[in-house]
C-alpha cells in the first residue's frame, strides 16, 4: 500500500503569515512532512494539519483536493479528512 500522500495540493503561495494558501503548511512544515517516513507519522501530521487549518480558516476547498489526489495514489484519506470533506 503506498504512504499517504503529501498535504501539498500544488497551489503553494505563501501570503497568509507565512502559511500556503492551498494547503495552510509553512515552508518549515513541507520540509519535515517530506523526511518523515513511517505511515503513522505522515497521518499525525495531516491530521495535525487539518485542526490548523480549523483554527486558520479558509481552508474548506483543501479537504476535497486532499481526497482527489488521496484517490488518485490508492491511498485511503485518513478519518480526519473525511469527516471534513
Amino acid at each position: 500500500m503506498a504512504k499517504t500522500p503529501s498535504p501539498c495540493i500544488d497551489v503553494c503561495k505563501f501570503k497568509r503569515e507565512g502559511h500556503c494558501i492551498g494547503c495552510s503548511m509553512t515552508k518549515a512544515q513541507k520540509s519535515l512532512f517530506k523526511e518523515l517516513k513511517k505511515d503513522k507519522h505522515r497521518e499525525a501530521f495531516v491530521e495535525m494539519l487539518v485542526g490548523q487549518q480549523s483554527r486558520m480558516g479558509k481552508y474548506s476547498h483543501w479537504a476535497a483536493q486532499y481526497m482527489r489526489k488521496c484517490l488518485k495514489k490508492k491511498v485511503k484519506p485518513i478519518a480526519a479528512v473525511r469527516d471534513v470533506a
